[in-house]
């Protein structure tokens, strides 16, 4: 039984080539475009490859040429099988015979086990030279057109995301606007400063309250991420404590934790962990890291928070009990409004711009953030994602150096 790998667009081709080789026993593997061809063929290492020249990407003769500069696959059979392509320069591109369609179903069997056996079909010496310059003359046009083609869309995508960027600006503003009063009277009237308020109703207004916050939250993410993306965002420079900031940021994202029931286990050195930076907006990046790290924990899970001590920087490791980051997303998670899952019924909330920010931060302050899986903070081994923030120590010399 031999493997062959079948290029061919066209499904009905496809499903004919197939139970005629199948009942030969051979199986048979099919792409529907040269560029899949190519990728299969590299990995099924087939025994046989039948190429129509009429595809889309690469086409036949495109693809034997590829495939001929594969060293792993210069001795594999290549057969072009068409009703479009040319006996001539099929071969000179480096395919070993041709098969003209329609396919005469009684010889088709035969005619593959012939290639598969070593049959060869070779060109014509005198036609070789002249058919190998002018393929490669269509080639060449193939590309300025492709070329052509990825410029345009290239400059659309531009546009876009300047677009994108803009509309994420002014969205925000005009929602900010309106949100600056409705915060103040809504405060006001929590406090009871415009008048007595009903239990009932106060914690109607607290709920309110609640939603307004986050909401807000939200709004603040927007107009960083947007300050971050267009490099407009401004960091002012203090003395403060890092080990400091990250208890504060702990206490500030408690009451999330505590409606999940969960727990937090901490590795942080004594003494003072003097630094120089944002200290501000180092504390938002932080909180973030411990929300998403709180958001992917099971309800009565725990999270891990370590701190070591570098000679010029300090690494906070922030350890979940979720599932861990799936393979392959670990860059993709930091990219703006990415989730995993993006569908309006996962069961994380938020609109994936915390990590996003996070990163933003730390190294517009002389550092970076990393994700990766499993940690052992104190005795507890913790097997879901873990975030490691670096921060330099001094983030005014780490960024003006």
């Amino acid at each position: 039984m031999a493997r062959v790998l079948h290029i061919e667009d066209d499904p009905r081709n496809r499903l004919l080539v197939r139970k005629l080789l199948a009942a030969d026993g051979h199986e048979v593997i099919d792409a529907e475009d040269g560029l899949e061809g190519v990728r299969l063929a590299q990995r099924s290492k087939p025994d046989l490859i039948l190429v129509d020249i009429n595809i889309p990407g690469l086409d036949g003769y495109e693809v034997a040429l590829r495939l001929r500069s594969e060293p792993e696959l210069e001795r594999v059979p290549i057969v072009a099988i068409t009703a479009e392509g040319d006996r001539e320069t099929s071969l000179v591109v480096g395919c070993d015979g041709f098969i003209q369609k329609p396919i005469e179903a009684s010889q088709f069997g035969e005619l593959i086990n012939g290639y598969l056996e070593g049959r060869k079909e070779l060109p014509k010496e005198h036609s070789s030279n002249h058919r190998l310059r002018a393929q490669s003359g269509r080639i060449v046009v193939h590309l300025e057109e492709k070329v052509a083609e990825l410029s345009a869309a290239n400059a659309r995508l531009r546009e876009m995301e300047r677009l994108r960027r803009e509309f994420y600006r002014n969205i925000s503003h005009e929602l900010a606007t309106p949100m600056t009063p409705i915060v103040g009277y809504l405060k006001m009237l929590i406090d009871q400063e415009l008048g007595d308020v009903a239990p009932a109703q106060s914690k109607a207004l607290k709920a309110m309250d609640d939603c307004v916050q986050r909401l807000r939250g939200t709004l603040d993410n927007l107009v960083d991420v947007t300050a971050l993306e267009m490099g407009k965002i401004k960091f002012f420079y203090r003395n403060y404590d890092f080990a400091k900031l990250v208890r504060a940021a702990i206490a500030n994202t408690a009451s999330g934790r505590e409606s999940m029931r969960q727990l937090v286990l901490e590795s942080i050195p004594p003494g003072p962990m003097v630094a120089y930076g944002d200290s501000d907006k180092l504390l938002r990046a932080v909180g973030h890291l411990l929300d998403n790290a709180s958001k992917f924990s099971p309800e009565g899970g725990s999270l891990g928070i370590a701190i070591n001590v570098r000679s010029d920087s300090y690494e906070l490791v922030v350890v979940d009990d979720g599932p861990g980051i799936r393979e392959g997303f670990e860059e993709r998670v930091f990219e703006p409004f990415f989730q995993v899952d993006g569908s309006p019924t996962r069961a994380q909330g938020g609109v994936g711009l915390g990590l996003a920010i996070a990163r933003g931060v730390a190294r517009g302050l002389g550092g970076d953030i990393a994700v990766a899986r499993g940690a052992v903070i104190g005795s507890r081994t913790f097997t879901g994602a873990r975030v490691t923030l670096k921060i330099a120590k001094n983030a005014h010399q780490a960024t003006h150096a």
